[in-house]
């Protein structure tokens, strides 16, 4: 029989939640299992062209992770990964990813960890918590992670509340968006962020979304990647004139999140699709612009492994 596992995608920092909040976006990063004489692994789609089809792949490599952490061998398997989720655009595509081969590796080996153990080993993993946390759970969440251990809060999506996803054609590297924050912030800096941090995980909590613009500012991170994403300050100080309720890269981007309402007519999203479309054009650049809900529920599990 297969095991199917489907993981979102995911943004994460909404401004100046750096490396602790995040949401869970409906585009799948898909893995199927099952048993087979020797490893195969089998990259599906557009999107995962060029990626290693044997024991060096990521989600394999992964899967080894919790082998060793848990102290049982994999079995021989065939696997299928599918992923929307587009690569390098700051979606949690290697989250998902992560994500997908912890929950298979685990149901695989008889669950030896529980979904809590699986979200600290993926914190490690990843190095923080972010994007791991809402791919896991769903909704928005807000987590701290102490180096071992991750401490998760989800917050149910606020009734209304919609994502607008700009997704740049270009790829960027995270450890190239890593590698252009300053190692030293100020004590103002440091006040400026975590005050909006706060005020943008009580927005979100309490359905204050008329609060998120001016929350959602950051300076730890969006001052200084803005010269690696064309159009993103120009985004961040106008969206909110075309309807977004806030702006932020998402994650160590390109892509770009807006927030925006849902009305009973479905999105409200018309100029704030315009603008985006004239801030790409006037960058020379091309993309995606899709109106997302925040996935609700996370990972999933279907099937089950075994003869």
């Amino acid at each position: 029989m297969t095991l199917e596992v489907r993981v979102p995608a995911s943004s994460a920092n909404l401004g100046p939640g750096f490396d602790c909040l995040g949401l869970s976006l409906p585009l799948y990063t898909t893995l199927r299992a099952r048993q087979a004489p020797t490893l195969t692994v089998v990259p599906r789609g557009a999107a995962l062209a060029g990626t290693p089809a044997d024991a060096t792949n990521y989600v394999y490599r992964c899967m080894e992770a919790l082998a060793q952490e848990v102290g049982r061998p994999l079995p021989a398997l065939h696997l299928e990964i599918e992923s929307a989720v587009p690569l390098a655009r700051g979606l949690g595509s290697s989250a998902a990813a992560l994500v997908a081969a912890l929950l298979t590796a685990n149901a695989v080996l008889g669950e030896p960890l529980t979904r809590r153990g699986l979200l600290d080993l993926a914190s490690r993993i990843e190095g923080h918590p972010d994007n791991v946390a809402p791919a896991l759970l769903g909704g928005i969440v807000i987590a701290t992670f102490d180096g071992q251990r991750a401490q998760p809060l989800r917050i149910e999506p606020p009734h209304g509340l919609g994502v607008t996803v700009l997704i740049p054609e270009f790829e960027l590297n995270t450890a190239k968006a890593r590698s252009v924050m300053p190692p030293t912030y100020s004590r103002e800096d440091a006040v400026f962020t975590a005050s909006h941090a706060a005020l943008t995980t009580a927005a979100l909590m309490s359905g204050r979304l008329e609060l998120l613009a001016e929350a959602m500012q950051d300076r730890l991170h969006q001052p200084y990647r803005a010269a690696l994403v064309p159009g993103l300050e120009r985004i961040l100080a106008e969206a909110g004139e075309h309807g977004a309720l806030g702006a932020a890269l998402s994650g160590a981007g390109p892509a770009v999140l807006c927030f925006h309402r849902v009305g009973h007519a479905g999105p409200e999203t018309g100029a704030l699709h315009l603008f985006l479309q004239r801030v790409m054009a006037a960058e020379g650049l091309s993309g995606r612009i899709l109106d997302l809900p925040i996935e609700p529920d996370g990972a999933s599990v279907l099937g089950q492994f075994g003869e």
